[in-house]
């Protein structure tokens, strides 16, 4: 499988590092444990001859080759930590030339590849419209509102699409490389999964802050206050925007357009955000963690745990352990 691997200034350098030693540690098993050939033929391209990472370490680049042909090519994320950090880097030549080199790759019948803020690069250069995809989910507001024909999903890890796939924040690059080592060889990626202490991670759920998304609209953020004081009291969409002085209805059109979801499924992840922080804690059983989040009964708070994080409420006092 060749591999192009395309790095900007300012690339993440964790990301770019975790995505070339993945492949690396792939190869070298592949040669040595498995009794093979090295599996991926990977080149870090550039589209500037001198390219530096987010910490001013040099990126030893090659040119991109006007010929080159890849099966896929990979996107890095830039270090950037805002929206109007992001909505300047897409002014800069650079990334414009990327993404023309990305449209033309694609067009060739190269697959792409990006983590994190790498999928904004997609997205802005059109290829994401109209398919399924992910992305830093601390970023996921802005993404939904500048990107509207993209069906993002930010709660997975992994959105495998017709011209090639999306991961999710920061270590999603991890998760990104495991996966393209798994579709040439499961057995492979489980080798490189144990020597790197790592695994594809279905969900990013467990990881989001439900306040850090809410800081995205002024309606929201308030609607996060309210919801944060009735938690016990439980959800009333009428109530709730009586309170915020809006129409229920204005209150669940911003929602879905700033958090993808209803003020009903936003309130629950309030709730499961409450009832980890009262598991971590150690101090309840299940019944009072329910009754705390507004649930008659420990099952119903059970069934919730395990549709939204994927966990039982006793992996989940495990994982806190």
């Amino acid at each position: 499988m060749r591999i192009s691997v395309l790095a900007l200034d300012g690339v993440f350098d964790t990301g770019l590092s975790v995505t070339l030693d993945a492949f690396s540690a792939a190869n070298k098993l592949s040669a040595a444990a498995m009794g093979g050939v090295p599996r991926f033929d990977v080149t870090l391209v550039g589209v500037r001859k001198r390219v530096r990472s987010a910490h001013g370490l040099a990126v030893p680049v090659q040119p991109v080759a006007p010929d080159a042909k890849p099966d896929w090519v990979i996107v890095p994320a830039l270090l950037t930590l805002s929206a109007q950090e992001l909505m300047e880097s897409f002014e800069r030549p650079d990334v414009a030339q990327a993404m023309a080199r990305l449209l033309e790759w694609q067009a060739g019948g190269a697959r792409v590849g990006a983590s994190c803020v790498g999928t904004f690069i997609l997205a802005e250069a059109g290829l994401l419209d109209h398919r399924e995809a992910t992305t830093n989910w601390a970023l996921a507001p802005f993404f939904r509102q500048r990107y509207p024909h993209v069906q993002l999903n930010e709660s997975r890890m992994l959105v495998p699409s017709d011209i090639g796939v999306t991961a999710g924040a920061a270590m999603g690059h991890l998760d990104l490389a495991l996966w393209l080592i798994r579709s040439a060889s499961p057995e492979l990626a489980s080798l490189v999964s144990r020597y790197l202490l790592a695994d594809i991670r279905s969900s990013q759920a467990p990881y989001i802050i439900p306040n850090h998304l809410a800081q995205a609209d002024p309606l929201i953020q308030r609607f996060e206050q309210w919801a944060r004081k009735n938690l016990k009291s439980g959800f009333s969409l009428q109530d709730a925007a009586k309170a915020l002085a809006t129409s229920s209805r204005s209150l669940q059109r911003r929602c879905q357009e700033v958090l993808g979801k209803s003020p009903l499924a936003y309130f629950q992840d309030l709730r499961v955000e409450h009832a980890q922080s009262l598991l971590r804690s150690g101090k309840l059983d299940l019944e009072r963690i329910a009754a705390e989040v507004g649930y008659g009964d420990g099952a119903t708070l059970r069934s919730l745990l395990r549709q939204r994080l994927g966990r039982g409420v006793r992996e989940l006092r495990a994982d806190l352990l």
